[in-house]
């Protein structure tokens, strides 16, 4: 298991962090306080978040664009440092088997953040006999501030001027006296920053961002509240929003992500896959005062017609909401549906707009 300096704080926030690891990492999945308050205090003031479990690999070298253009569908070439994008991992039958963000850092520097799919293995491939370094940076701690006095609490505290980033914008400042990354973005739909820092400044960096938030009313915030988040954003989570195993870009709206440049692995696949979607990624709202299960059919007249993939109930919304695999006859808005649990309960629903909180992404470019 990867240590993580953050666990004393969790633990003393009530989280035992069981439940299971992500990426060989403890992570707190629950505190002593409610996820439902945690999510309201994010979308209304401020969270603090633990993602360090979110793997990071560090390219470096004359050849590194090459090898992260070669990982990565996303045109990686054409990135000017302090950048980042988000690209689709493919096989090379151009189906996702990651997800990842690129972030130049210089020339020829990139960072890879990813998930628990195949970057470690596909990454080696493309390096091997090219002119670079790949390192996986365990010595670092990622710590999320999101919400919309983000700003307001931490820019008394940072060198750099946080209005001068643009979305995805990453540089190197001084925060709370110590050298950091701030990269602007995070997993929950709201305004925010993602702060990468050396583990051993963690303890420090988490401490200082609630001191400096405790005005603003900060609230530290655990996955299961995170994973509430971003499923009202309507953000992918790999596998969970792509349980076939052969899912492609085009089915789960992230055709932006695919480039007409480079040549990455699964391009001439995932190019000529285009137009031949089986289903489309969408949202629904369910009758029902619990979360339906992952892995739910979705019947239409009967008829099974997609399945749920990440379902959760919103205190926020006052709604029982999913991500969805949607089949062609299911698409259209307001259509009526049933979900089928596995364990057989059946409940009515229709298929609704995505994101379920703020469509039109406002709150992202906010922050006071």
């Amino acid at each position: 298991m990867r240590k993580n300096e953050l666990d004393v704080r969790h633990r003393a926030l009530g989280s035992d962090l069981g439940g299971g690891a992500y990426n060989d990492m403890a992570v707190p999945w629950t505190y002593a306080t409610d996820p439902s308050d945690e999510v309201a205090a994010t979308r209304n003031r401020i969270g603090l978040f633990d993602v360090s479990a979110v793997h990071t690999a560090r390219v470096t070298g004359p050849d590194a664009a090459r090898i992260v253009d070669h990982l990565v569908s996303c045109d990686c070439l054409s990135m000017a440092p302090g950048t980042a994008q988000v690209g689709s991992e493919l096989d090379d039958a151009g189906a996702i088997v990651d997800d990842i963000i690129v972030q130049r850092d210089a020339e020829d520097v990139f960072r890879l953040c990813h998930g628990g799919g195949a970057t470690p293995a596909n990454l080696l491939t493309s390096a091997e006999g090219r002119n670079v370094q790949v390192r996986w940076d365990d010595e670092l701690n990622i710590l999320a501030v999101q919400g919309p006095r983000t700003r307001a609490a931490l820019q008394p505290h940072c060198s750099l001027d946080l209005s001068r980033l643009k979305w995805f914008d990453h540089a190197e400042v001084k925060l709370f006296g110590r050298d950091v990354r701030i990269f602007l973005g995070g997993f929950t739909g709201e305004y925010g920053v993602e702060i990468y820092c050396r583990s051993a400044d963690a303890l420090h960096i988490w401490d200082a961002t609630v001191d400096a938030g405790s005005a603003h009313g900060l609230t530290a915030g655990s996955w299961t509240a995170l994973n509430a988040l971003r499923i009202e954003s309507g953000l992918l989570f790999y596998p969970l929003d792509m349980p076939e195993g052969d899912t492609t870009p085009w089915e789960v709206g992230m055709g932006w992500t695919i480039s007409g440049n480079g040549e990455y692995r699964g391009k001439k696949a995932v190019l000529a896959a285009k137009g031949k979607e089986r289903f489309k990624h969408g949202g629904i709202w369910v009758k029902h005062k619990a979360a339906v299960e992952p892995g739910a059919q979705i019947l239409l007249n009967g008829q099974e017609a997609g399945i749920v993939t990440s379902p959760s109930y919103s205190q926020h919304l006052m709604q029982s909401i999913a991500l969805a695999h949607l089949q062609p006859a299911a698409q259209p808005i307001g259509t009526a549906i049933q979900v089928r649990n596995p364990d057989g309960s059946l409940f009515d629903g229709n298929v609704v707009r995505c994101p379920f909180y703020d469509p039109m992404r406002v709150r992202v470019s906010g922050g006071s």
